[in-house]
């Protein structure tokens, strides 16, 4: 066993030497400003996840029992199959020109401000319990073993905080510096308290993993289908915690040059983080020890147990500095989040810099917020893990679904990755039923997130009401009328009107005069600019559908335009399949029903090349 450890660690070490020689590992600088390479950002948000061994084993067993060591892996599983959509978010948000904002901007894209400030509200509940939860777990861990007075340990608790806000000050590249020289020493303790936990894997704790299985067995073939699946559901979302973090990398997207970088962040933390939860999961709640006694430092005591005092004093000091590291990232994804808030609308003096490219303000006033937060629930661990998981699950949530209408509305030609839309729906309501058991089950987690959801909401729309900047889109839009005039200016016996995704190529030559293209677009996003002066772009109101719009042109056509005059309506050919878009096809039938509502047009749905 003394060769495999030896082997293993020259192998990490020859790993880290060889990273460490390579150029522009962290960050490089382009175009006047810093970026950071994935390393950097898988590296960042590692810190975060790893942080959840230290406090969310336990708190799973708390709920479950022993049988969380197979629930923690399956939830593994089903974090997995969410980055990927992950990456997908990345991708979509990339393809429309947006930078950054998680699932803020997401969500704005997708279901319009309103929606977007609820998904503001989930967020920051994630960032806030997450700084919060990690000072507070890392102050627990790191002095297991000094036996300090509670009271002493109260005041600590804003010493992690206030040292990450002077770190995120000084600037993001220092910052990756300082995190990746974390990552290294937290690399070799970890890979050795795994290779103590194998070694160390007596009888008691095979037949512990046993009893686990089992009652993993029996919750999904002891009764009915129902039953099962709300068992599987009560598991994963008790083990959900273990996996907090991983909406970072989206978060902090604008850090990058493209989303590329994003999906190999989330393909280096299923490697490692998705691994080594799991398996320390398992190490822990299988030793031989009370862990009754070892709530808030069950990784410690594991460490103790399998490699002796010297070495659990190593791991404390280790959680502490992950921990402490976790509060950097809420800080930075925070900061991230709010600059693109503020960004939107129009709040420059929030987001000044210093000469470190630093939005010091921002982060000032998250020092204050987590501060705050730590008075108001006298640091207790147990009730901040009851707060967290619902903010987390419901921007899982918000995420997804809208990743699903994204895909309904638009398809998928234009991006480069794609996931399964099927797989896509399932995890959707996998979440939405943990979403709906943590509510059920977590009160102080419930009650803070609706709190700061309608503060968000109100205060959102009132802001949007003013500051929105779809206001000045909207004004430039077209209007139906726009097109009716141009029709009669050009006095044309026929005239023929194109329906166009306003993103589609095509040949202006082949448009004469008389003919004319209408293209919706959301205010969301910028307005396209007209490619020919017969192109109108007509912005689409909230929840308002392309057909609805379609009637309401055709309906003033109607009416404006004297019956002689010939009217030629013409509808692109559907080429996205119905699995993938299957809003083609209630399109389609949808326009099948336009000749029998104004049957004096004639109708063309074509696929003409050139058009």
């Amino acid at each position: 066993m003394n060769f495999i450890f030896i082997a293993a660690n020259v192998l990490l070490a020859s790993i880290f030497v060889y990273l460490l020689f390579k150029k522009n590992l962290l960050s490089f600088f382009h175009n006047g400003r810093w970026w950071l390479t994935w390393v950097a950002i898988g590296t960042i948000t590692l810190m975060d996840e790893l942080t959840s061994i230290f406090y969310a084993p336990y708190e799973a067993y708390r709920f479950i029992g022993i049988k969380a060591i197979i629930y923690i892996a399956v939830t593994s599983i089903l974090i997995r199959f969410v980055s990927t959509r992950m990456v997908e978010i990345a991708n979509i948000l990339e393809v429309n020109g947006i930078k950054g904002g998680g699932v803020y901007s997401f969500s704005y894209l997708v279901l319009g401000p309103n929606i977007s400030f609820i998904a503001i509200a989930s967020i920051l509940n994630v960032y806030i319990l997450t700084a919060v939860i990690s000072t507070v777990s890392a102050i627990e861990n790191g002095t297991s073993f000094l036996g300090l007075d509670p009271s002493i340990k109260y005041f600590l608790f804003f010493g992690p905080v206030w040292f990450i806000t002077y770190l995120n000050i000084n600037g993001i590249k220092e910052n990756a510096k300082f995190t990746f020289g974390i990552l290294i020493f937290a690399a070799f303790i970890l890979l050795n308290l795994i290779l103590g936990g194998i070694s160390n894997f007596d009888s008691h704790s095979l037949h512990t993993l046993s009893e686990s299985f089992r009652d993993f067995r029996l919750d999904l073939t002891g009764g009915s289908i129902f039953h099962s699946y709300s068992n599987l559901i009560i598991g994963m979302g008790a083990c959900i915690l273990a996996y907090s973090g991983i909406e970072s990398v989206l978060q902090t997207a604008s850090l990058t040059k493209s989303w590329q970088e994003i999906r190999k962040a989330y393909v280096f933390l299923a490697l490692t983080v998705g691994i080594v939860t799991p398996l320390l999961g398992l190490f822990a709640l299988s030793s031989n020890f009370d862990l009754s006694t070892h709530a808030t430092d069950l990784i410690p005591a594991f460490a103790s147990l399998t490699m002796g005092e010297f070495y659990g004093i190593t791991v404390s000091i280790l959680a502490a500095l992950t921990l402490m590291l976790a509060v950097n990232t809420a800080m930075v994804a925070s900061g991230e989040l709010i600059e693109k808030v503020a960004e939107r609308y129009n709040y420059s003096w929030l987001i000044k810099e210093n000469k470190s490219q630093s939005l010091y303000r921002i982060h000032i006033i998250n020092g204050i917020l987590y501060s705050i937060i730590i008075i108001v629930t006298s640091g207790s661990q147990a009730v901040l893990a009851e707060m967290y998981a619902i903010g987390l699950v419901a921007s899982f949530c918000i995420n997804i679904f809208s990743v699903l209408i994204y895909r309904y509305n638009k398809g998928s030609k234009e991006l480069t990755y794609k996931t399964s839309r099927i797989g896509t729906l399932i995890i959707f309501i996998i979440l939405v039923s943990i979403f709906f058991y943590i509510v059920s089950h977590r009160l102080y987690g419930t009650l803070l997130w609706f709190a700061l959801t309608l503060f968000f909401v109100i205060v959102g729309w009132r802001i949007s009401k003013k500051r929105s900047p779809e206001i000045p889109s909207r004004m430039k839009t077209n209007t139906p009328m726009d097109i009716i005039f141009a029709m009669i200016e050009r006095g044309s016996p026929e005239v023929h009107l194109y329906f166009k995704r306003w993103r589609e190529k095509y040949n202006p030559a082949d448009y004469p005069e008389n003919h004319f293209i209408v293209s919706f677009y959301s205010p969301v996003v910028e307005m396209p600019g007209n490619i020919i002066p017969n192109h109108f772009l007509v912005a689409l109101p909230a929840r308002t559908s392309p057909m609805r719009m379609i009637e309401g042109i055709l309906k003033t056509i109607d009416y404006e335009i004297p019956p002689e005059v010939k009217v030629v309506l013409h509808f692109g050919w559907p080429s996205s399949s119905w699995a993938d878009r299957f809003s083609t096809g209630v399109l389609v039938y949808s326009i099948m029903k336009l000749p029998q509502k104004f049957p004096r047009f004639e109708y063309h749905l074509e696929n003409v090349r050139g058009k």
